[in-house]
């Protein structure tokens, strides 16, 4: 059953994503990030130039497919998306306010949430859709460990 981890109160959920995204991709994991089109566009230029001294291997949904097979990180609206039926990304990281369908397909799902109010009501009925149907979840509240919390990926 897919590990569903939700991380609360994230100060800046690009910044952040891309520290997390480097962690992941650092243990080898294959990722695809989730989100509405204008946050994935925010985020596809931050992981090129996030850190002057390295980037993070990435593409869009919309690549070439013999692009998408060999890059590491994806980025894409929906994970549910037929292009992406065989993917063998192993985690799922969503940035968005819905249930991403087809997250069950990952072994390993990330939500992030902000602490604007909007965010924090969709991730409340996120949360909620997970818990009914089963799902053991992993909180990780930011506010109250300032550690990074990208550490742990």
């Amino acid at each position: 059953m897919t590990e569903v981890e939700f991380h609360f109160n994230v100060g800046d959920k690009l910044a952040y994503s891309c520290r997390l995204l480097r962690k992941a991709r650092a243990g080898g994991a294959k990722i695809m990030v989730t989100a509405e089109p204008h946050l994935l566009a925010q985020l596809d230029p931050m992981l090129w130039t996030f850190s002057s001294t390295e980037f993070l291997p990435h593409c869009r949904s919309d690549a070439d497919p013999a692009t998408v097979a060999v890059t590491p990180i994806l980025l894409a609206a929906s994970p549910s998306d037929p292009a992406f039926e065989n993917s063998l990304h192993g985690v799922l990281v969503n940035l968005g306010q819905g249930v991403p369908e087809g997250f069950e397909r990952f072994e390993r799902f990330i939500e992030l949430v902000g602490s604007a109010e909007d965010d924090r009501l969709s991730a409340r009925l996120r949360w909620k859709h997970y818990k009914d149907r089963g799902y053991a979840l992993k909180k990780f509240d930011l506010s109250i460990d300032q550690s990074s919390r990208a550490e742990h990926a």
